[in-house]
């Protein structure tokens, strides 16, 4: 079974480290702040300018004036700070965020990612994420394995238009984990009831398979 939005969340929410200060992106990224671990203190960043996002509000708690970068209603931690969005940008921009979650169409096997326009439709700008993918060392892309048509999504070379050249280093998808090194993706673990053979043959790049493939545990 491909693994849900939500079940996506929780495997990146795994990566988390106490101390972090992570940026999370439009789209899966924002339901992160629901899976963090107890235990661990985080300070989850969103671009419009806002440093210490929290869960999703509950109807109650809903304020229209407190949103992320989504226009999504969010809440704020203690110690949240609110500030100018080109004081965000330049936290992102002076490489002060320890790990950046974004979302991407395409992921290539030199790491590689397109993510902000599909020629011929609508956009409605590139965001924040080439300053994202330039500014951050350390970054998961979230994205489904494999587009509605079936069509693989983690290629040899990617065939939109770049975001980021050389930036990306992990990649979780509905159906796998996978980390790329020396122009390869490395298949990590697997989700749930996801075989190898079906990540292989959705996998249009060159795909490295260890002996032994996990699958991944949530609590």
């Amino acid at each position: 079974m491909a693994l849900t939005r939500e079940q996506m969340a929780q495997r990146v929410a795994q990566e988390l480290k106490d101390g972090f200060y992570v940026n999370l992106g439009i789209g899966i990224p924002t339901l992160v702040a629901n899976y963090v671990p107890e235990g661990i203190d985080v300070m989850l960043q969103s671009e419009n300018g806002l440093l210490g996002m929290g869960r999703f509000p509950t109807e109650d708690e809903v304020d229209p004036d407190m949103i992320n970068a989504g226009k999504q209603t969010v809440t704020a931690r203690p110690g949240a700070a609110i500030f100018h969005s080109a004081e965000s940008f330049a936290m992102i921009r002076g490489g002060h965020v320890d790990l950046t979650v974004l979302g991407a169409f395409e992921v290539d096997q030199e790491g590689n990612i397109a993510s902000w326009m599909v020629p011929g439709k609508l956009i409605k700008g590139m965001g924040g994420a080439m300053d994202l993918v330039a500014g951050a060392e350390n970054i998961i892309c979230t994205m489904t394995h494999a587009s509605k048509h079936g069509e693989s999504k983690l290629l040899e070379k990617c065939t939109l238009p770049l975001t980021g050249a050389g930036c990306i280093n992990r990649v979780l998808t509905d159906l796998a984990y996978l980390e790329i090194e020396n122009g390869a993706f490395i298949l990590k673990e697997r989700a749930p009831g996801v075989s190898v053979e079906e990540i292989v043959e959705k996998t249009a790049g060159k795909l490295v398979v260890p002996d032994h493939v996990p699958e991944m545990t949530f609590d």
